[in-house]
């Protein structure tokens, strides 16, 4: 039988779909195992808010009846209409080493965001930049911190022999509350913040809708001026919170304010990875008390977010952003790697801060285009 392309048109098909991955990564150690239940509800079209501004199909490649490919197609509005282009996207991309099932899928995406006026394709998303994104180039030698993406080695040559090209890098760096160097930037935070008036302080966990509320106004003005950034609606960003919550140390959420307004905002979140990589993508009936058992056992930290508004960059609460969370991360006992990701290749800036502080890049994750 040849290979065919289809869509989920049916409950049985996007089971397929959300299986897939689970039958691809089987016996590889560095996969993390998403949970099913979280992937299906990314994948509600009536009911997660992200498709209230985008359209989305979900494509699979079956050859001999059996599954070895999937890939999704996704035209964000909100992007469009942000960015003032014609961009289509692809996300949730797996496939076996074929470059024929590859091709397949890709055109499957691109012809339909095309047929719906884009002009060029671009990811992978899942389903847009403000969710995991890019595709694993450099550094397969362990496994993601959370919200990050992994994939095999053969992926990146599937795409470029299609016709895909780069688009933008994102990088991650790696190091530990121990051995990062405090002093210099501890410094130069306290004398700006002196000088700025500007505090920092944790988030207010018995107001928690009210802090999520501040924050996503100054996620949308801090990185607005970011390649590839999208605006989040209120309920998309509000529903994110409410999931991050459940993993939160309220210490290492952090707001930055000056004249008790919010004026940036600082996030590092506990290696979850760590736990679910346990349970194996299911809670029951046995993968839920294996998170929760292991989840007191981690010691590592993603920095997943760190963004001040563009009228209070020089007032030096970065600084003190990356000097509370190093302090606060030694306080608790976070004695494992401390990754920062992920960072644009061409933000100098934060480069080179990171490389003042210690840390190294130890990771490259790609964003492709196929105009």
């Amino acid at each position: 039988m040849p290979l065919e392309v289809v869509t989920t048109d049916s409950k049985q098909a996007l089971k397929e779909f959300i299986e897939f991955p689970y039958l691809l990564y089987r016996g590889d150690p560095f996969w993390v195992p998403p949970l099913r239940i979280a992937v299906k509800k990314l994948l509600d079209r009536a009911k997660h808010p992200f498709y209230t501004n985008a359209e989305a199909e979900f494509f699979l490649a079956r050859r001999d009846g059996r599954v070895v490919g999937r890939i999704a197609a996704f035209l964000d509005h909100n992007h469009n209409k942000f960015h003032e282009e014609n961009a289509g996207f692809f996300g949730f991309f797996e496939s076996t080493n074929a470059p024929e099932v590859a091709a397949a899928l890709l055109g499957a995406a691109r012809k339909w965001v095309f047929g719906r006026g884009a002009v060029l394709l671009r990811g992978p998303v899942n389903p847009s930049t403000n969710y995991e994104c890019g595709m694993l180039v450099d550094g397969f030698d362990s496994s993601p911190m959370v919200m990050m993406t992994y994939n095999p080695r053969y992926y990146p040559a599937l795409l470029e022999n299609i016709g895909l090209r780069k688009a933008k890098d994102l990088n991650a760096y790696v190091s530990t509350a121990a051995a990062v160097k405090l002093e210099k930037i501890a410094r130069v935070a306290d004398r700006k913040l002196a000088k700025s008036g500007v505090t920092v302080r944790p988030v207010n966990m018995k107001d928690f809708d009210g802090e999520v509320g501040r924050i996503w106004n100054v996620y949308n003005s801090a990185w607005k001026r970011n390649w590839g950034f999208v605006p989040m609606t209120r309920e998309e960003f509000f529903l994110m919170g409410k999931e991050m919550k459940q993993i939160l140390e309220p210490e290492l959420a952090l707001v930055g304010e000056a004249g008790g307004k919010p004026i940036g905002f600082a996030l590092a979140l506990p290696d979850i990875n760590f736990a679910l990589k346990r349970a194996g993508g299911s809670l029951f009936p046995t993968g839920l008390l294996k998170i929760l058992y292991y989840q007191r056992s981690i010691k590592s930290l993603r920095v997943i977010a760190l963004g001040v508004v563009e009228e209070h960059r020089n007032s030096g609460v970065a600084a003190a952003f990356y000097a509370t969370l190093v302090r606060t991360a030694r306080k608790l006992g976070y004695s494992g790697d401390c990754e920062m990701s992920w960072i644009l290749e061409d933000n100098v800036l934060m480069t080179r801060s990171l490389e003042v502080m210690g840390a190294r890049h130890y990771k490259t994750y790609r964003i492709y285009e196929w105009p």
